[in-house]
């Protein structure tokens, strides 16, 4: 990923960049106006911050495009697998009604130009997912939770059943997050990615030091989405881990819950 701004508020994907008419991004900390455990690009308004606060922040993040706020999709996420497709009769519905349309979802997948589809995140996973040539894109949030119910397969199978998109032509991002290092999880977490059925050799890490598993949750991502027949070669990671970068990035493990989220958002321009 690189900085999409002078004073480094957003990061894209830099191989989306051959294609001009999707716009990605993810914010950083920088440039905005919360305080303390929000400072300062805080992008959530779930998290206890200050509305108004909030209000500037993504006045902020609006003003780097042509975005219509009407058009901003912010999920209400609980960490499940539930996604949903952003349609005309969704844009159609009241502002309360679409409010109760995305309780509890935590993907998103339209095909319509202009609607900001976004995830909020502070050490889980956020993933964009694009299929330039049919105009179609979706964003994900995967914690550990979201990882282990299959959220982003959820995804691509929707995109496939909904807009008939060929798997093999998805580009996938996989955004900043916690990393493998840093990822310490407990033995219930391990036997949960157990019977769900992943290969735990291939993203679990066992640190003799400190007698404690770790969980690679961009690997554990990377192989459902290649599972649903999308080449390796098509998946980046920004490789770039929210707990060690917590000055740059949130942290929820490094700041408490309540504190600001980063956000991930992706548009077709047209």
């Amino acid at each position: 990923m690189y900085y999409l701004t002078e004073n480094k508020e957003m990061l894209g994907f830099g191989s989306l960049d051959c294609y001009p008419n999707i716009f990605n991004f993810t914010t950083t900390r920088k440039g905005g106006f919360s305080k303390g455990n929000y400072a300062s690009l805080n992008g959530s308004y779930y998290s206890g911050d200050e509305k108004e606060l909030v209000d500037r922040n993504w006045d902020r993040i609006l003003s780097h495009s042509n975005i219509q706020p009407r058009l901003v999709v912010r999920p209400y996420q609980t960490h499940e697998d539930k996604v949903l497709k952003i349609d005309e009769a969704f844009l159609e519905l009241t502002h309360q009604e679409q409010e109760n349309a995305i309780q509890g979802v935590d993907g998103l997948i339209t095909n319509i130009p202009k609607v900001l589809l976004t995830v909020a995140t502070a050490d889980c996973v956020p993933i964009t997912i694009s299929e330039p040539d049919s105009g179609v894109i979706a964003v994900v949030h995967a914690g550990w939770r979201g990882t282990v119910n299959r959220i982003v397969k959820n995804a691509i199978q929707l995109i496939i059943d909904s807009y008939g998109c060929d798997p093999t032509k998805l580009l996938v991002g996989i955004g900043p997050s916690i990393s493998l290092k840093s990822f310490e999880v407990g033995d219930e977490v391990v036997d949960k990615f157990e019977r769900a059925g992943f290969e735990l050799n291939k993203i679990l890490w066992y640190n003799t030091s400190s007698d404690k598993h770790h969980v690679d949750l961009w690997k554990a991502n990377a192989l459902l989405i290649a599972s649903c027949g999308v080449p390796f070669g098509n998946i980046s990671v920004a490789n770039i881990c929210t707990y060690e970068r917590h000055e740059e990035f949130f942290s929820a493990r490094r700041l408490s819950i309540k504190s600001g989220r980063t956000i991930t958002g992706i548009m077709l321009k047209k």
